[in-house]
Parts: C-alpha cells; structure tokens; sequence
C-alpha cells in the first residue's frame, strides 16, 4: 500500500489492523487520526499510541535503512535462487544434448556456419 500515490481519501477503521502505521509515500499525508479508528493494535503518527521497537528475534519485523525487512530478503534469495537454478538447468540441457547426440551436435554446427556465412554475405557487403 505504501507504493500507492494518488489518493484522495483513505479510511482503515474497523479492519483489526496491527502494527506501526508506514511513514512513506502517501501515508505521509494522512493527519487524521480518525481514519484508523476501531483498530487497537495499530500505532504511530497520527496516533498518540506510539510504537515500541521489536525484539531482536522478531525476523520478520527487522527494517533496514531502504525500508526493506528479511522477509523481503528471503523472497529476493527465493527468486535470484531459482532464476540461477532455472538457467543452469536449461543451459545444462541444451549442452548435454548437443554433447551426448551426435546427429543434433552436428546439425547445431552446421546451422551455425551456416548463419555466419549468411551474416558475412549480407553485412559486409553493406558496411563498405
């Protein structure tokens, strides 16, 4: 919701809401406490309930100076992680076939020569 900047009006009453009220973006324009009335467990400017900071065991609750916390940490590991994986795999694949079958390893040569005399016809030619 931070990401959020052309609001006009914002009412999160009566939601069960808990935690510190974000201090970026557009919730920097929202004075009126009455907006977040009915959820106790929130706190924060507006509110003269003001936050505690979390324990140190509390991961998920632990901010760094970008606003970013570990568990957004974990889902970029997650995502670099399986981009890495899905490469090594793929790029894997396609080299061990070209390496275990002979018919395919050289069809690729041949199709890749083919395009390099292709190139040297066509771009040379027009680069003078």
């Amino acid at each position: 919701m931070t990401s959020m900047t052309s609001l006009n009006h914002l009412n999160l009453s009566w939601n069960n809401f808990s935690g510190p009220i974000p201090l970026a973006n557009q919730f920097l324009t929202f004075n009126d406490p009455s907006i977040y009335e009915g959820n106790p467990q929130i706190c924060g400017s507006p509110l003269l309930t003001k936050c505690t900071t979390p324990d140190v065991g509390d991961d998920g609750d632990r901010s760094y100076a970008n606003g970013e916390t570990d568990i957004d940490r974990y889902e970029k590991l997650g995502l670099y992680s399986s981009i890495a994986a899905g490469f090594l795999v793929g790029f894997g694949g396609v080299c061990l076939s070209l390496l275990m079958n002979k018919s395919w390893r050289h069809a690729y040569f041949r199709l890749t020569d083919r395009l390099q005399d292709w190139l040297i016809v066509v771009v040379v030619p027009t680069s003078k």
